[in-house]
C-alpha cells in the first residue's frame, strides 16, 4: 500500500516531529519543567493535548475495528466519561493542583502511609509500562500491511523516535509536540469520514448501506462476550474512564501543567463537550464507512476488521494525502506514548529513586535520572509488545488489560478523595487485597461468574469474563477497603487532600490569605536583574501594584503578549514593591531566560490569587 510520496511524507513526519520535540530541551532545566511544563499552560493547549493522549494509535484501530463489527454502538467506549465529570472538575483536580504533588503515590503517602504509595507505585508502574506497550503493538499492527516491516521492527523505531524527544524535552516536549499531533489526528479522522461519505454518494447513501443493526445507539446487554452494553460499561464506563482521569499519570501532568486550577477546569470543559465528541467521530468513523463501503460493493466482503482504517483510508485517499493520514495514526501513537513515557519516568523519580533510593540529591541529578527511566519505560514497553500478539484483537487485548489492573487502584482514590473515614489499613488492603483477588481471577475465572449478569466468558484465563472482571475487581476492592476502614481507627486527616473547601485549599497553596480584589491585565516593559531568590519575585511600581490590585506576595502570571504561544513563554511570581519605573516589571535574569525572555520585551501582567 501506498506510493512513494506517501513513504516519503511518512518519513517527514517522523523527522520533523522529532526536530520538534528536542527543540523544547532549551525549556527544560529543572525536574519541574521536565515533569510539570513549570504549571504555566494555557487552557486551550492542554484540552489540545489532552485529546491527543486521549486518542492513541490503538483508538484509530481498536475503535474503528468496534465500529466496523458493531455499527454506531461502538460510541459506548468513548462517550460513557460523563458520571466522573464533575468528580473531576470541582474534587480531584483542585486536591492534585492546591496539594502541590507530583504523582498518585505521592498523594496517597500523604493522604494515608509509605507503605500504601509503595504499593500504589507497582500498581501504576504497571498499569502504565503495559499502556506503552499496548500503543506500540498498535501502531506495529497498523503499519505492516504498509511498510510490509515485521511488527516489532516498526515498534523499535517508533519507541526510539518517541524516548529521544521526550527525553530532551520532557513535559513541555510532550505538551508541544501533542497540540500539533492533536490537531493532525483530528483532521485525518474528519478527512477520512467525509471522503467516505462523498464516495458513497452522501449522507442518505452511507446510513442507507449501514444494516439495521449498526444503526442502534447501544450494544446487546450482555450477548456478544465479545462487545455488549453492560460489560462495555463496567470496563470502560466505571474502571478504566476513572482510571484514564484519575489515576493515569500522563494525564494528572497534563492537567497540572496549566497556569491554574481555572485553566485546567476550562480545558476539562472543553474536552468533555468539544474534543470527545469530534473524537469519537475521528476514531469510529473509518469502521462506519468501511461497513457501508463493503455493502455498497467498494471494499471486499472478506476484508479484516482490524485492518479497516488502514484499508477505507488507502481506498479513498490519493498518494500524498494517504501519507498525512498515515502520519496522523502516527501521531496517535506518538502523543499517547510520549505522555506515558514521560509520566513513568515521573512516578519512578518521585516514587522509587528520590525517596528510597537516594535522597537528598540536586536537582540537576534527578533530571537525569527522569531522562534515563524514559529511555527505560520505552523500552520495557517494546519487551511487552508479544504479549499482547497473543489476543484475537486490540479491543479485548486493551479491555483485558485495563480491566485487570484498574479496579484496586480506581477504588482506593475515590474512597481516599471522597470518603474521610477511609483509613491507612483500608488503602493499603483495598490496594493489596484487591490486586490478589484480580490475580486470582486470572487463575480461577468461575469466580467472577457471579458478578457476570449471566454473560458468557468469552475465552480463558486472561481473556474470560474480560469486561466484568472489572465489576468483580470493583465491588471486591471496594468491600475490602470499606469493611476494613470501619473496623480501624480513624484519623485526622488534612482538608486539603479531601474534596470540598476550596478557600482553604488555595491558602495554603500560596501560603497567604487569598486577595480576590479585580485587578487590571497589564502590558508592562520586562527587566532582567542578578538579583536571585529561591521562588521568584517580580518588582514593580507601586503604581503597577495598585492597577493589578495585588498585595506584596501576591502571585502573578507574567506571559507573552502573542496569546498563540499558549503559556510557553511565561512565567508565576511573587510580586512585591521595588524601586522599578512605572510600567515595567523587574524578574531574576534566570526567570526570564528559563521562559525564553529578553529585555525590554512587552509581556502581559496579570494577578493569579
Amino acid at each position: 500500500m501506498g506510493t512513494n510520496l506517501d513513504f516519503a511524507i511518512l518519513i517527514f513526519y517522523f523527522v520533523g516531529i522529532l526536530a520538534f520535540g528536542t527543540f523544547f530541551q532549551k525549556y527544560t532545566k529543572t525536574t519541574k519543567d521536565f515533569f510539570l511544563a513549570g504549571q504555566r499552560f494555557s487552557w486551550w493547549l492542554i484540552a489540545f493535548s489532552c485529546v491527543a493522549t486521549l486518542v492513541g494509535s490503538y483508538s484509530f484501530v481498536k475503535y474503528s475495528t468496534a465500529a466496523y463489527n458493531n455499527g454506531i454502538s461502538s460510541t459506548m467506549s468513548y462517550l460513557n466519561d460523563w458520571p466522573w465529570f464533575a468528580l473531576l472538575l470541582f474534587g480531584w483536580l483542585p486536591i492534585l493542583y492546591f496539594s502541590r504533588v507530583r504523582s498518585i503515590p505521592e498523594y496517597l503517602e500523604r493522604r494515608f502511609d509509605r507503605r500504601t504509595r509503595i504499593a500504589a507505585t507497582v500498581i501504576i508502574l504497571i498499569y502504565m509500562v503495559g499502556y506503552i506497550g499496548i500503543n506500540f503493538f498498535t501502531l506495529g499492527v497498523a503499519l505492516r500491511p504498509i511498510l510490509n516491516w515485521p511488527v516489532m521492527h516498526i515498534v523499535i523505531v517508533i519507541a526510539v523516535i518517541a524516548a529521544v524527544y521526550v527525553t530532551a524535552g520532557g513535559q513541555t516536549a510532550v505538551i508541544m509536540t501533542d497540540l500539533a499531533q492533536g490537531v493532525i489526528l483530528i483532521l485525518a479522522g474528519l478527512v477520512v469520514f467525509f471522503l467516505g461519505i462523498k464516495a458513497l454518494g452522501g449522507f442518505s447513501a452511507f446510513w442507507s448501506h449501514l444494516p439495521q443493526s449498526h444503526k442502534v445507539a447501544f450494544a446487546q446487554p450482555v450477548k456478544p462476550a465479545s462487545f455488549n452494553s453492560i460489560g462495555v460499561f463496567w470496563q470502560d464506563g466505571m474502571a478504566n474512564s476513572a482510571a484514564f482521569w484519575f489515576m493515569n499519570q500522563g494525564i494528572i501532568l497534563r492537567l497540572l501543567s496549566a497556569r491554574s486550577v481555572k485553566d485546567g477546569r476550562k480545558a476539562l470543559v472543553a474536552v468533555f463537550l468539544v474534543m470527545m465528541p469530534l473524537a469519537t467521530l475521528c476514531v469510529c468513523g473509518a469502521g462506519w464507512i468501511g461497513r457501508a463501503l463493503v455493502n455498497a460493493g467498494l471494499l471486499p466482503t472478506n476484508v479484516d476488521p482490524k485492518n479497516i482504517f488502514v484499508a477505507v483510508t488507502h481506498l479513498l485517499a490519493g498518494p500524498g494525502l494517504f501519507g498525512l493520514i498515515l502520519a496522523a495514526l502516527s501521531a496517535a501513537l506518538m502523543s499517547t506514548a510520549d505522555t506515558l513515557i514521560n509520566a513513568t519516568s515521573v512516578v519512578f523519580v518521585n516514587d522509587i529513586w528520590r525517596p528510597l533510593v537516594k535522597p537528598n540529591r540536586p536537582d540537576r541529578y534527578y533530571l537525569k535520572v527522569a531522562r534515563i527511566s524514559s529511555v527505560a519505560a520505552a523500552l520495557t514497553g517494546v519487551i511487552l509488545v508479544p504479549v499482547y500478539m497473543g489476543f484475537k484483537g486490540i479491543y479485548q487485548a486493551h479491555a483485558a488489560f485495563t480491566a485487570a489492573i484498574t479496579p484496586p487502584m480506581v477504588v482506593t482514590i475515590m474512597l481516599g478523595a471522597f470518603w474521610k473515614r477511609y483509613t491507612p489499613q483500608g488503602a493499603f488492603w483495598t490496594l493489596t487485597g484487591g490486586f490478589a483477588a484480580m490475580l486470582v481471577s486470572m487463575a480461577v475465572p468461575v469466580i467472577i461468574v457471579p458478578f457476570s449478569h449471566g454473560m458468557e466468558a468469552g475465552g480463558s484465563y486472561l481473556q474470560a469474563h474480560t469486561y466484568m472482571r472489572a465489576l468483580y475487581g470493583l465491588m471486591v476492592s471496594a468491600a475490602i477497603g470499606v469493611s476494613v476502614s470501619l473496623l480501624a481507627k480513624r484519623r485526622k486527616v488534612s482538608p486539603t487532600l479531601l474534596c470540598g473547601d476550596e478557600k482553604r485549599k488555595m491558602r495554603e497553596f500560596k501560603g497567604a490569605p487569598i486577595n480576590e480584589k479585580p485587578g487590571a491585565r497589564l502590558r508592562l516593559i520586562l527587566k532582567g536583574s542578578s538579583v536571585e531568590s529561591e521562588s521568584p519575585v517580580a518588582f514593580v511600581s507601586s503604581d503597577t501594584l495598585r492597577a493589578l490590585a495585588a498585595n506584596p506576595g501576591d502571585l502573578i502570571y507574567v506571559s507573552d503578549t502573542r496569546w498563540w504561544t499558549g503559556g510557553l513563554r511565561s512565567f508565576h511570581a511573587r510580586v512585591a514593591l521595588g524601586e522599578t519605573e512605572p510600567g515595567t516589571v523587574e524578574v531574576p535574569d534566570s526567570v526570564m531566560k528559563g521562559a525564553g525572555m529578553i529585555h525590554g520585551q512587552t509581556v502581559l501582567v496579570e494577578k493569579e490569587m
